[in-house]
């Protein structure tokens, strides 16, 4: 490489929570560099989740973190070139990019959905991630899916 690697940007934790993964999620969900804004969405679909789960034990926090888990991919398939043809080759993902993906896949979801406003909607596919649905978890699925079916191009991995 003839450049030197850019160093990590360390992020700051959100004020209610303490958490730098609230923050990387609130950095993602921002748009326009309005961050009071999507700090307001997140806090309030957090607000919505608790109404939507009354029967949960666990803190609305925890639930977002365990909806993230549901949703986040274990492997995905990248594209490789080999001789001509080009192979789906199945790949480990970083666990950073992982988290990244994860974020991502529920903001999408969330944006795609019909509903008032944004924190509504991300409560809600912050509920379906958490049970196992939604567009999110759909998409985690169909990746491994993809995977597995591309599992004999496994010896292309770079």
């Amino acid at each position: 490489m003839r450049k030197a690697k850019p160093k990590k940007r360390i992020i700051l934790p959100d004020p209610v929570f303490n958490e730098v993964m609230v923050s990387r999620f609130v950095n993602h969900l921002m748009f326009d560099g309005k961050k009071t804004i999507a700090y307001d969405i997140f806090y309030t679909a957090l607000d919505n989740v608790k109404s939507k789960l009354p029967n949960e034990e666990k803190s609305p926090l925890e639930i977002w973190k365990k909806a993230l888990e549901n949703i986040t991919p274990q492997v995905e398939v990248k594209s490789r070139r080999v001789g001509g043809a080009t192979f789906q080759v199945p790949t480990e993902i970083r666990p950073d990019r992982k988290e990244s993906i994860s974020m991502k896949n529920m903001i999408i979801f969330s944006r795609k959905r019909s509903g008032h406003s944004m924190a509504e909607k991300l409560a809600a596919e912050i509920a379906d991630a958490y049970n196992n649905q939604g567009g999110a978890f759909k998409r985690k699925e169909d990746m491994h899916k993809m995977a597995e079916a591309n599992r004999a191009y496994a010896h292309f991995r770079f």
